[in-house]
């Protein structure tokens, strides 16, 4: 970046354990492109913690605020920690602070979780944006919508799902302008604001990114309350059979997890119709023998992992990477995803085990890899033949993620849904973002009557987590009572299942 761009720029000072700033954040969001030509000093954009007082950027922050919310302002008693509250002193709260070329402090903003003696789980609030009067005016740049946009960007990165700010009512103009959106209107030490929230649309993009195309190519398929589910009941028979790909660019990449996930995936398809699998198929290709034999390696280790036989296959050379598998499994009562009715209480059944796979973090979960044979069958056991109680419906959580995978039993259900996100299990190395979005390794959601008991899952924990409604889509519930939308409506299309085969009671 020239020395000349007048564009503001984002520097991460932040300490390692706090989450990363991307640097595309000022080329993307704060300035577009540069204007040539022009002379305008560049603004800087750095991250500070909130609580560290001994940082110089922090200290002018906190004297900025001072001058204008208790001196010009009068919000506040004119004395040095008179605007100062819990999240000042919260580590995980950052401070993103403007400055000009000669390191003049030209503003600030402050963001973190809402509640500061809380865990973080996603929903964060911005406040004491404060910019220095002689940069109201600042040709070239306007350094309170640089820090906001700046603050947005930050809040997404760190995987927020809410993100609210009490803004004074003069200056809600401004957030209109940048897309916030009025929830209503309060009050601050004593002045009048409004309350505003930024649309975060990261779990409707990953839906409509994976899944909303399904409805036209596919609607239809499948026998009558199976529509849209992860098997399919073959007709006249107790046999389940379920079909996932890899996409090719995994395969290439990773073949061995490659592999690895054919199995699991179609293992978990299996278990969310409560069958227990018999036996596997796979359809490979590859550049070469030697790259066929890395996928060919990683589908047998999680087939014999599972205790699931690989019966047989397609092997194809001279071609590009491709992955598919067919898996078979046995039940007489299949569960269907579309058994839910309203009233239906919400249950997530996942395991928090293992971690983030190497070159997948935010994406791909792993807690299979590390079980044994006999925590794997507990899991895929879960809803299964031998099970003492059977959901009125279950899915397993995929490609859409966890609300995205909701929306698609509430589709099929002819519902909606809510999901209490500060009641849905989480491992500690997750943010909510990444967690409500990712690929979890195992998870099972179900909808039963209020009180039905949790499955048996072996390692994995069973949590309620939400209800089905009548409506349609998936509204996040937050534990001010507030919800925000996640999914709008239908999530592939293809609407209602219908009448399943057996009527659910006779499904538990």
């Amino acid at each position: 970046m020239s020395t000349t761009d007048p564009r503001p720029r984002f520097v991460s000072g932040a300490p390692r354990h706090l989450t990363p700033a991307p640097r595309w954040i000022a080329d993307e969001l704060l300035g577009g492109r540069p204007v040539a030509g022009t002379d305008t000093p560049p603004v800087t954009i750095r991250e500070a913690r909130a609580d560290d007082a001994g940082d110089s950027g922090v200290a002018g922050y906190r004297a900025l605020r001072r001058a204008v919310f208790c001196v010009e302002q009068g919000l506040f008693p004119d004395r040095p920690t008179a605007d100062l509250d819990d999240h000042d002193a919260d580590p995980r709260v950052v401070v993103l602070l403007a400055h000009d070329a000669d390191g003049t402090l030209l503003g600030g903003v402050r963001l973190g979780p809402a509640r500061a003696a809380h865990p973080d789980i996603g929903w964060w609030t911005g406040s004491r944006l404060v910019v220095a009067p002689t940069a109201r005016r600042r040709t070239g740049v306007r350094v309170g919508a640089a820090l906001v946009r700046a603050a947005c960007a930050r809040a997404e990165a760190a995987g927020v799902l809410r993100f609210d700010a009490d803004v004074q009512a003069a200056g809600a103009v401004l957030f209109d302008r940048l897309g916030w959106t009025r929830v209503r209107d309060c009050e601050v030490a004593g002045a009048p604001h409004v309350t505003m929230r930024w649309p975060v649309t990261r779990v409707q993009d990953l839906v409509v990114a994976t899944k909303a195309p399904l409805g036209a190519l596919v609607g239809g398929l499948g026998p009558a309350g199976f529509v849209g589910d992860d098997g399919a009941p073959v007709p006249g028979t107790d046999v389940v059979a379920c079909c996932d790909a890899i996409v090719p660019a995994m395969v290439e990449r990773d073949p061995e997890w490659a592999g690895w996930a054919g199995v699991l995936v179609n293992v978990n398809d299996l278990a969310a119709m409560g069958a227990a699998p018999v036996g596997l198929l796979d359809a490979v290709g590859a550049r070469d023998a030697s790259f066929a034999h890395r996928v060919l390696s990683g589908v047998r280790a999680a087939a014999d992992a599972y205790g699931v036989p690989l019966l047989g296959g397609h092997t194809q050379l001279d071609v590009p990477a491709a992955l598919s598998l067919t898996a078979l499994g046995r039940t007489d009562r299949p569960v269907p995803a579309g058994g839910g009715r309203p009233g239906h209480r919400v249950r997530l059944t996942t395991d928090l085990g293992g971690g983030w796979r190497p070159g997948y973090t935010g994406r791909q979960w792993d807690s299979t890899t590390s079980r044994t044979r006999a925590e794997l069958a507990a899991t895929v056991g879960a809803i299964g033949p031998d099970a003492p109680h059977r959901p009125a419906a279950a899915k397993d959580v995929s490609m859409a993620g966890l609300a995205g995978t909701l929306g698609m039993l509430a589709e099929a259900s002819g519902v909606g849904a809510v999901l209490d996100v500060a009641a849905v299990p989480r491992p500690d190395g997750a943010t909510a973002g990444d967690w409500f979005t990712c690929f979890p390794g195992f998870g099972l959601l179900t909808a039963d009557d209020p009180g039905a008991p949790a499955p048996d899952a072996g390692p994995a924990v069973s949590a309620e987590c939400g209800e089905l409604v009548a409506g349609a889509g998936v509204r996040l519930r937050w534990p001010d009572g507030e919800q925000t939308e996640a999914v709008t409506a239908g999530v592939t299309g293809m609407g209602r299942a219908g009448a399943p085969a057996h009527h659910p009671e006779e499904i538990r």
